[in-house]
């Protein structure tokens, strides 16, 4: 199945609790970025192009430490989200700083990507596994959307609490995802820490890896003008790619597959964060898994 499949990756946002330029932190032994990984991954698995989201504002720099050197092993685009790249009609309002969000990010994509594909975040380490399975959902016939889910357990951190999509799940296929911005040791607050509630340690949490067909561009066009017109004033509001999700599982519009990675999945969400990630990284450097990197 020699299908052309794309991943783009969503790169345009600053890492707000690790501070600095998270996506192009050096991690690999030789000063590569979990990007670097990731990207081999995909490319292993069948990835044919990828379409880096960034702003203008890191271009520069987001070129000289990672898409230089990754240009040189797969076709790789790149693709704007700047706050004022709305739709016809819709002024950006002044002062507005945030990125409208993840959804928005994606629909920046309309023009460069006429192919199924998938999304990622660009500093996320979701491993081999994840990738293959979702190459061989895209290459398939189906018209479906998909995501990889990861077990609870292996999206943890020792270093703070996390905030992770509680994926609830039937026949194999999405029905909801509940953020739940406060996890530690498999329990979840809302309430500041007074009450912790459980969750299965086996529990499918969403990493945002999703795998789309181009119709989703439609979806998102539609979706964000209906935001626009409700949020534009609200300088913090953005349009969340679950949210789309959601809206086409509500509206019978598409089934959501859920592919699961039974893998660990890495990030540095703490500055304490990084040795556990440098450490993992290096041993699947060391046991060959990157020949050639």
């Amino acid at each position: 199945m020699n299908k052309d499949i794309t991943l783009v990756v969503m790169a345009a946002g600053m890492g707000s609790r690790f501070g600095g330029l998270k996506q192009i932190e050096p991690i690999g032994p030789k000063g590569e970025a979990i990007l670097d990984f990731s990207v081999y991954d995909a490319v292993k698995a069948g990835f044919t192009k990828v379409v880096f989201v960034i702003k203008h504002a890191i271009e520069k720099d987001f070129k000289e430490f990672v898409g230089n050197r990754i240009e040189k092993k797969v076709k790789v685009e790149y693709v704007f989200q700047e706050i004022d790249k709305l739709p016809e009609g819709c002024n950006c309002p002044e002062g507005r700083e945030k990125p409208w969000g993840t959804a928005h990010a994606i629909l920046c994509c309309k023009d460069v990507v006429k192919e199924p594909f998938a999304v990622v975040n660009a500093d996320d380490f979701y491993g081999r596994s994840a990738f293959v399975k979702m190459a061989e959902f895209l290459k398939s016939d189906s018209d479906d959307y998909a995501m990889v889910g990861f077990r609870l357990v292996n999206t943890l951190t020792e270093n703070g609490y996390v905030s992770r999509g509680v994926c609830d799940i039937e026949k194999g296929e999405l029905k909801s995802v509940t953020e739940r911005t406060k996890i530690m040791d498999c329990k979840y607050t809302e309430d500041d820490g007074a009450t912790w509630t459980a969750l299965p340690e086996d529990t499918v949490v969403s990493m945002n890896l999703w795998g789309f067909r181009p119709d989703v561009f439609g979806y998102i066009e539609t979706g964000f003008k209906k935001f626009l017109d409700e949020k534009i004033d609200v300088p913090k509001s953005e349009y969340y790619l679950p949210a789309v999700v959601s809206e086409r599982i509500e509206n019978g519009e598409k089934s959501v597959k859920v592919l699961i990675a039974e893998d660990k999945w890495y990030g540095v969400t703490y500055k304490e964060d990084k040795q556990v990630v440098v450490d993992a990284i290096g041993k699947m450097v060391t046991d060959g898994l990157y020949e050639g990197l």
